[in-house]
């Protein structure tokens, strides 16, 4: 680890003796962290996360009610997946002053069909989990790289590994499949779906706290520099955008969503792709940074002026609405629509684009409440209803852990 690191560190620490639970969501160039209490319902302790690896990486913490409480800049670049678990590992011992972490729980994007429900890690688990890495390779071995570090300095503390995959499996067999042979799908090759700690996430917080029946049909639309929409009815996933991989379904940051193979086979047999080059098209060039020429980020597209970003967020869109009319047609209609994740949640221009191309199904946007940002975005008595439910998949993540933990 860089020795010419740059730290300022508040004096807040939790004095207490009391157990807590520590979550790690890695990315690819990221990784989110929290903290928090293993009881008195996993009250939040500290959030955070280190970002820009392999650049300028930049750790931040806040505590429960917001405020940075540790920050730390790394100068030289050189701090990887294992070296930030360290750094991570290093500031929990320090701002708990003593208290115990029981336990560690991980986002892992890829559990094929095998893992269905959060599970303790073990070298068996690992081994396994990585050989999906071809099916998530943008996610799955930093998912990974978390969980070798911490089995090396602390192997006694379990390891809890919760699934984006898991909460789709309750999806009819006829929405996992492709029309491939048999034996391929056998394989394992089938329609698995993303995002599901952040849509279990939301589901319970639209059953528990929002006005709609517990049999509602619902399209949750988790859109951020990853986006995908889930079908969810009584509560139970019916189908999802997402397919065999984190690539399929909506337009993304990167990624291109759907896309006929066809193409694929083009620019291999015509242009010469190899599959390298196929994978850094799909998932690094492709989406909202390919159209527009110009980011990644909806942020800067919005501001920008430049005709082709303005395409970049118009295909986004589009294919969000012709998607929300196939995810009705497999649940037999829809009554509401939530929006979560960073564009979800922040973004008033792009929900109001979406409400508009929903119009016909009976959707009409509060455009007062849909400017403030309210939980309700829609006209009193809309015939589907229309909300923004913030989404929180480290909190899923404690939640899972300590369940599994509690056997």
């Amino acid at each position: 680890m860089s020795t010419a690191a740059r730290t300022s560190w508040r004096e807040e620490a939790v004095t207490s003796t009391q157990d807590c639970i520590a979550v790690l969501n890695a990315g690819s160039s990221s990784i989110k962290f929290a903290l928090y209490d293993a009881h008195a319902e996993g009250d939040l302790l500290f959030r955070g996360q280190i970002e820009k690896l392999g650049l300028a990486p930049h750790l931040i913490a806040r505590n429960a009610a917001g405020a940075v409480v540790a920050e730390r800049s790394w100068s030289d670049g050189g701090l990887d997946h294992h070296a930030a678990t360290a750094a991570i590992m290093a500031l929990g011992r320090e701002m708990l002053a003593g208290r115990p972490v029981i336990a560690f729980g991980h986002r892992v994007v890829h559990g094929g069909v095998d893992y269905a429900a959060p599970v303790r890690v073990d070298a068996a688990v690992m081994a396994d989990l990585a050989k999906l890495i071809p099916l998530a390779p943008l996610h799955q071995p930093h998912n990974l790289a978390p969980m070798a570090a911490i089995a090396k300095a602390a192997p006694h503390l379990p390891q809890i590994a919760c699934f984006d995959t898991a909460f789709h499996r309750t999806q009819p067999a006829l929405a996992q499949e492709f029309a491939l042979p048999r034996e391929i799908t056998a394989s394992g090759v089938r329609r698995y779906g993303f995002h599901g700690l952040s849509y279990d996430y939301v589901v319970r917080q639209v059953r528990k706290t929002l006005p709609v029946p517990a049999d509602a049909k619902l399209v949750v639309a988790h859109l951020g520099n990853g986006a995908s929409l889930c079908a969810v009815r009584d509560g139970r996933s019916v189908a999802s955008t997402m397919g065999f991989t984190a690539v399929d379904g909506l337009v993304m940051g990167t990624r291109t969503g759907a896309l006929d193979p066809g193409v694929l086979l083009y620019l291999m047999q015509e242009r010469g792709y190899d599959a390298g080059k196929i994978e850094d098209l799909i998932y690094r060039r492709s989406g909202l940074l390919g159209v527009s020429g110009l980011s990644s980020d909806m942020r800067t597209l919005r501001q920008s002026r430049a005709l082709e970003a303005g395409e970049a967020i118009a295909l986004f869109v589009y294919r969000i609405v012709r998607e929300i009319g196939s995810l009705a047609a497999a649940m037999g209609g829809l009554d509401a629509i939530v929006f979560t994740a960073g564009i979800g949640e922040n973004d008033a221009a792009t929900r109001a684009e979406v409400a508009e191309g929903c119009r016909w199904l009976g959707l009409e946007l509060d455009e007062v409440r849909n400017q403030r940002g309210d939980r309700c975005i829609s006209v009193t008595g809309a015939k589907v209803s229309a909300w923004i439910v913030p989404t929180d998949e480290e909190r899923m993540i404690a939640r899972y852990t300590s369940e599994t933990l509690a056997g």
